[in-house]
């Protein structure tokens, strides 16, 4: 199944084909002048240059031809020559109710199962372990989770993989300050079931860190202290290795609870301490293969093409000191990721100024035969979030925000909008509650996510949790509007029926056009990795049907058929609204 537009383009294409042009420049795309017509083809423009004609002549032809098409004849109602020699179409009302027929009797609303036998590794977390989480970790786990819902969506098997930074100097510098102030010993008697417990090491952990950091940078031979407690840990000595099997348990569970809050999810808990092992075999392998040679002490693998037209530095493999490096790591985990689970492709949802970091990995996992040049490797980056002022997002004082506090001042405004707005007032507060995480939840992931990937954007979250305009919360209430109509339609046993060609007026049509664009919106998003195009679409999908239930009777309208068309229409909208939600991960509440 597909979007209307797809099928019409079959229509069309085919008579391109028929009449010896190529059968793409049939594209039928939703017209972008929809008071001229609902569809529009400009593929006679391209064929004009084929066929040695004016474009209005291949028009002429491409409109007999079509004319005389039982398929063409079966969907199009009216076909116009526009302009130059574009082709306008308008669909018979019938022909657009037995699609909208067809996509409300399939669970995924007509998208394309594209992905069926297919898996992919999605990696969107990055956190690491004894830190707190902040807000630079938002937008990975966002757009990551929403991506590997549309890719679930689609048919493939996905594996979102938070792969944590758990096995750096970071941790060296920790411990160190830990046992040199013999404070390690309560570490090691944690009770993990305890959760006042785990809550107190992490809470330790969080100011100790910044403050043993700053030590250690200031001092050179504390620094080399921390180096050597590192390739202590590397080496599973004890007590470090000990230490550092208990504090990822704890940062895990506060991972969890983090990832928890915002509905995103992982399959797998992995760090670049399940790949260690694998580095050694790696690196001879690849010195045997000519591909990792040294330089200056340090081993590298030169990545320069000569087709580049910037510089490519070289993947540095072991640094001077033996310690290995980031892209090492990254190589390794390849080795795993191709061991354990042989995907098909393998998606970075990372930060766009780690792009030649990227590069680099993807050419040497390339050479070295670690990736199949039949496997894709994508590195889809994103922007940042900025404040109000422009700059990086950060508290008032100037620090980096923790996640937590982010999504608690959320939780603050949101019920500020509920208490404006005089809406929950008659709910028990537990619902209020949750309704209230949901608005805040919804006002973060649909800033994020209605961007272009790529870009940057202004994080505001005043205007973000309001119930007005290209918001979370606006998108919510919609949904929870037609649920209410809906409820309101089954006290009064109102049944909704198959959409009626003879009841589509011109907000009808307008409506019923849109629901069957879906899956051209959803393909979009696949495609490009690019959650703005559902978006997009979610926004668009609730300003119409503003304006249906604005002008249009529904409950109120006395004809039987009309009315049960209406509350079909009702329905379709709700289900297209909430799975395009869901794929964002955001709940819907039954009421507000």
């Amino acid at each position: 199944m597909s979007a209307l537009a797809d099928k019409l383009t079959e229509i069309v294409g085919n008579v391109f084909e028929a009449a010896e042009l190529p059968q793409d420049l049939g594209l039928v795309r939703v017209s972008d002048r929809p008071d001229l017509a609902q569809f529009q083809c400009n593929g006679a423009m391209a064929a004009a240059k084929i066929a040695k004609k004016s474009p209005r002549d291949v028009a002429a032809d491409l409109i007999a031809r079509l004319e005389a098409d039982p398929q063409a004849q079966s969907a199009f109602s009216r076909i116009e020559i526009a302009g130059p020699g574009f082709l306008n179409f308008h669909v018979h009302d019938a022909y657009l109710c037995a699609h909208l027929k067809e996509i409300a009797g399939d669970e995924t609303l007509g998208v394309e199962r594209t992905g069926q036998d297919k898996t992919v590794i999605l990696d969107y977390g990055g956190s690491n372990i004894a830190k707190p989480m902040h807000v630079g970790h938002l937008r990975s786990a966002i757009i990551g989770d929403t991506m590997r819902r549309v890719m679930a969506e689609a048919g493939f098997k996905t594996l979102g993989d938070v792969h944590m930074g758990d096995w750096g100097t970071h941790l060296g510098i920790l411990f160190s300050d830990y046992l040199r102030h013999d404070e390690a010993d309560w570490i090691f008697k944690l009770d993990l079931s305890n959760p006042d417990a785990v809550q107190e090491l992490f809470d330790d952990l969080s100011e100790r860190y910044p403050q043993a950091s700053a030590t250690a940078k200031a001092d050179p031979d504390l620094m080399a202290e921390a180096q050597a407690t590192t390739l202590k840990m590397q080496r599973r000595e004890d007590p470090y290795y000990a230490m550092w099997k208990i504090i990822r348990d704890v940062s895990i569970i506060g991972m969890k609870a983090n990832y928890g809050l915002l509905n995103v999810h992982f399959d797998l808990w992995k760090g670049e301490a399940d790949v260690h092992d694998l580095i050694p075999p790696m690196v001879e392998k690849m010195k045997d293969q000519g591909y990792a040679i040294p330089d200056e002490g340090a081993l590298i693998v030169p990545v320069k093409r000569n087709d580049d037209t910037k510089e490519v530095p070289p993947l540095i493999m072991y640094k001077r000191d033996g310690g290995v490096m980031y892209g090492t790591t990254d190589l390794a985990t390849l080795v795993e990721r191709m061991s354990l689970y042989a995907p098909d492709r393998i998606i970075y949802v990372v930060d766009q100024r780690q792009h030649l970091h990227f590069e680099q990995v993807f050419r040497a996992a390339r050479l070295a035969g670690i990736v199949p040049d039949d496997v894709e490797l994508i590195h889809a980056g994103f922007g940042t979030m900025n404040g109000p002022d422009g700059k990086p997002f950060k508290t008032r004082a100037g620090g980096v925000m923790r996640l937590g506090d982010l999504i608690e001042m959320a939780r603050d405004k949101a019920r500020q909008r509920l208490e404006d707005a005089h809406l929950a007032r008659d709910l028990f507060e537990k619902e209020r509650e949750e309704i209230a995480h949901m608005i805040a939840v919804a006002a973060i992931k649909f800033a994020d996510l209605q961007n272009q990937r790529q870009s940057d954007y202004i994080f505001d979250l005043d205007r973000l949790t309001q119930f007005e305009g290209k918001t979370g919360p606006y998108h919510l209430y919609q949904a929870v509007r037609i649920k209410s109509l809906l409820r309101k339609a089954a006290r009064e046993e109102f049944v909704s029926s198959d959409i009626a060609p003879d009841a589509l007026t011109d907000v009808d049509r307008s409506l019923a056009l849109l629901l069957a664009d879906y899956p051209s919106y959803f393909a979009a998003s696949l495609k490009h990795y690019a959650p703005h195009h559902l978006c997009e679409y979610a926004f668009k999908l609730a300003q119409e049907f503003s304006s249906f239930y604005g002008v249009c009777h529904i409950l109120s309208e006395k004809d039987a058929t009309l009315r049960g068309s209406r509350l079909r229409l009702c329905e379709m909208t709700l289900r297209t609204l909430e799975r395009i939600l869901g794929l964002c991960g955001l709940d819907v509440p039954e009421r507000m």
